[in-house]
């Protein structure tokens, strides 16, 4: 049997985008197709970011070929297409800025911040988190970095550049840094906003592929001025079950609708308590389904539900995100499958800029 190259891009242009719904026919992701020989090189132009899929794709497209032509030579590159965006005054290197959010505190805000940022770089990606909650700034115990400082070195001009710190991969900088918790304490409203401002405009982030940024609890005028000010890609907002959680998060998703950012859905944590002893039974301490209802009601999606574990508790008191613990067993499935959606809804935003652009695609 001949190699046919129409067949061969037909059936190509038909595979479905996974997170989009749309085949790559119909995306125009596929913009180069040549033969030299026994080697096939194609190169496909996708909506970031895209790591997640890659493999998949990767796979598909080269089963099609080599069911013609087992002993081809299959190479495949993988571009982003380059999204519209507006000039940015700072954090310029930075593709996706993810904000985690709760409408009060405890309800593990920062701990599921640090596990997804943690989550984010196993991908191989490269990512920062800034730690926001700057009078209870936790990232750095989450991290094991108590005693850790950000990094500064004299630039040309006399000034001074300011690094964020780094561990397993993430790039970090948090006002517990900077200043001691009994310190923190006593910041007021103006000020705090300034400390916030110095970690997003006076560090050098670099290139990073995801900014995670772990916001202050609440949805007061510290908030509002930071999703505003921010060029954010999205937020995700943290709940526990019972109703008084959930009417803080009614409050931070009008919030970010007020200043027109995204909601890329609701994260419920603490949904139930697995006993050691019974691993098949499941306690709602909490409460049942009050994740589910609020996204519903706001039409987000719910992202996923993590349990209520000790050793998610243990390993982040500890400086060790659950995620990256080697006991963390299936639970990281839950972890890992949640921002996998984060990255979902992210890569479908990211599509609805295209389709009001002037961007060739042809839906």
């Amino acid at each position: 049997m001949s190699f046919d190259k129409e067949r061969i891009i037909a059936q190509i242009n038909s595979i479905n985008d996974p997170d989009l719904g749309y085949s790559l026919g119909k995306l125009n992701a596929l913009t180069e197709f040549n033969i030299q020989g026994t080697d096939v090189s194609i190169a496909l132009d996708l909506i970031p970011p895209f790591n997640w899929i890659e493999e998949n794709l990767k796979v598909d497209i080269e089963n099609i070929i080599k069911s013609q032509e087992p002993s081809y030579n299959v190479k495949i590159q993988f571009n982003e297409i380059q999204l519209p965006s507006a000039p940015r005054k700072s954090l310029k290197g930075v593709k996706h800025i993810i904000a985690v959010a709760s409408g009060k505190g405890g309800v593990g805000k920062s701990a599921i911040a640090s596990n997804i940022a943690a989550s984010l770089s196993l991908q191989g990606v490269s990512v920062g988190l800034i730690d926001g909650d700057i009078y209870g700034p936790s990232q750095p115990t989450m991290w094991g970095m108590k005693d850790s400082s950000l990094p500064a070195e004299p630039a040309p001009d006399g000034s001074t550049i300011v690094y964020p710190a780094e561990k397993y991969n993430v790039k970090i900088a948090s006002m517990g840094f900077l200043m001691k918790e009994s310190d923190a304490a006593i910041v007021r409203g103006p000020i705090l906003a300034s400390y916030l401002q110095m970690l997003i405009e006076q560090i050098e982030w670099g290139n990073l592929d995801f900014l995670v940024f772990d916001l202050p609890p609440g949805t007061g005028d510290i908030q509002l001025t930071l999703t505003q000010q921010i060029p954010l890609t999205g937020a995700v907002v943290v709940t526990t079950p019972q109703e008084i959680s959930i009417v803080d998060v009614r409050r931070s998703i009008k919030m970010f609708e007020k200043v027109k950012v995204p909601v890329l859905g609701i994260i419920e944590n603490m949904s139930y308590f697995i006993p050691n002893d019974a691993p098949d039974k499941r306690y709602y301490i909490f409460g049942q389904g009050g994740g589910k209802k609020i996204a519903n009601e706001a039409n987000v999606r719910l992202l996923g539900e993590i349990p209520l574990l000790e050793q998610f508790r243990e390993s982040n008191d500890n400086g060790l995100p659950f995620i990256l613990n080697h006991e963390a067993g299936v639970y990281a499935n839950d972890v890992n499958e949640i921002v996998y959606n984060i990255i979902q809804e992210i890569r479908r935003v990211n599509f609805e800029k295209t389709k009001n652009s002037e961007l060739e695609i042809s839906i």
